[in-house]
């Protein structure tokens, strides 16, 4: 039985989550208000259940009109549905034509750019993929009337980022004109999209003092801050959190050692310094990268590792998922469990939409209260009640009544 621990939510603030399972279903968490704070529940569920589906990444275009989505399956396919009511917009599969199968090179990066749109944006998208074996590709899609009346673009931009080894992780800064790549036996790599040109590839770092050297071994990666594109940090199989500085060194400026087991997810703060991060047994922290203080572990037990977290672009809050099925809502004060929803499936990811806008919950008439009047006429009707003795006052009258009699019996000899 997984090892989980009771902990009192007190509800979270109105929001909108999208949640993504092994089994390829997407599924609807939204919050409204209440007393004290709305708890998260399931409210839609798109899709159908199929484990060749299973959801390997995802990226939104949060916007206020017409929001997409973007979903990599194992398949080899990939998928822009709308955010609202989950409608295919585009469905490519055939995106790994280079591997024989597309189980030999699945899609492990998807970014769905804000900036590369046409005059009409939610008749146009531009994404970039990029594979397991390191083939990184940036096109563009227009739809058409129907799902398989999209068009693809003729010439799209195509690149190897690695030579060797397995890319497991990939991040595209705020600007969209660069993006890190990284992996088992891949450094951690900066590209400039627009060039395609690789501008800067991290060095291992040196034998510690046994002599014993730390294999390269990546598994999650994001941008510090949303301004500058040259600090970003990584998280490794060895359980590291390392900060990289390009303008500073090609090794890592920081190492940070969490627990035992390896870091599976990686999320900055809108702050620009701290950083949120999950590991393979479920502990799930926060860290300022301006120490390397750890400013604390979040309250409540996870029974699984963790595979995604995600920081709200507004709201003080933060979501969790992974191989538990529960989705968690975390508040990064207090570093309080606010609300959970176990969803059957294993999760693989989860995002926020910051559009969402709370619909005013109708507020029931207030029950009338009836006055509590009596007619003085029905009150004279009825004899006054009498007023119950207790035991001890029993008693005592009893003592009076003998003591009284002795008294008489004397009085008359």
């Amino acid at each position: 039985m997984p090892r989980t621990t009771t902990v009192e939510s007190p509800g979270c603030p109105p929001l909108r989550a999208l949640t993504f399972d092994a089994l390829g279903l997407v599924k609807v968490i939204e919050a409204h208000d209440g007393q004290n704070g709305g708890a998260a529940k399931m409210v839609e569920r798109w899709g159908e259940p199929d484990s060749s589906k299973c959801v390997l990444a995802i990226s939104m275009l949060d916007r206020e009109a017409d929001p997409l989505v973007g979903i990599a399956r194992t398949c080899g396919s990939v998928e822009v549905i709308s955010a609202v009511n989950g409608d295919l917009r585009v469905h490519i599969p055939d995106l790994c034509q280079a591997a024989a199968t597309p189980e030999d090179d699945t899609i492990i990066g998807l970014h769905l750019f804000q900036k590369h749109r046409s005059d009409s944006p939610s008749r146009s998208c531009t994404l970039l993929t990029c594979t397991t074996k390191g083939h990184a590709t940036i096109e563009s899609v227009e739809f058409g009337r129907a799902v398989a009346d999209f068009v693809r673009d003729s010439s799209p931009t195509v690149w190897n980022v690695c030579g060797s080894g397995n890319i497991l992780c990939s991040k595209v800064d705020e600007s969209e004109n660069y993006a890190l790549f990284g992996g088992k036996g891949v450094e951690v790599n900066v590209w400039d999209l627009q060039k395609c040109v690789k501008t800067w590839t991290a060095k291992s770092p040196p034998k510690n003092s046994l002599g014993i050297f730390t294999p390269t071994w990546f598994t999650s990666a994001t941008f510090l801050s949303k301004d500058d594109h040259r600090k970003f940090v990584a998280g490794t199989n060895s359980h590291q959190v390392r900060l990289y500085d390009i303008a500073a060194q090609r090794r890592p400026v920081m190492s940070i050692d969490f627990r035992e087991t390896p870091i599976k997810a990686v999320s900055e703060d809108i702050d620009g310094h701290t950083i949120y991060i999950g590991n393979g047994s479920g502990d799930l922290a926060s860290i300022d990268m301006r120490t390397g203080k750890l400013l604390g572990c979040f309250i409540g037990k996870c029974s699984g590792s963790i595979r995604s977290v995600v920081r709200h672009p507004e709201l003080p809050v933060i979501a969790s998922c992974g191989l538990d099925s529960y989705l968690r809502i975390w508040d990064i004060e207090s570093r309080q469990l606010l609300s959970a929803v176990f969803l059957k499936q294993h999760l693989t990811g989860v995002i926020f939409d910051s559009h969402f806008r709370n619909e005013a919950v109708p507020v029931s008439a207030p029950v009338a209260q009836v006055a509590n009047t009596v007619d003085i006429a029905d009150v004279e009707a009825f004899p006054p009640k009498r007023k119950k003795v207790s035991k001890e006052e029993r008693g005592s009258k009893k003592v009076k009544s003998k003591r009284s009699n002795k008294k008489l019996k004397g009085e008359e000899d």
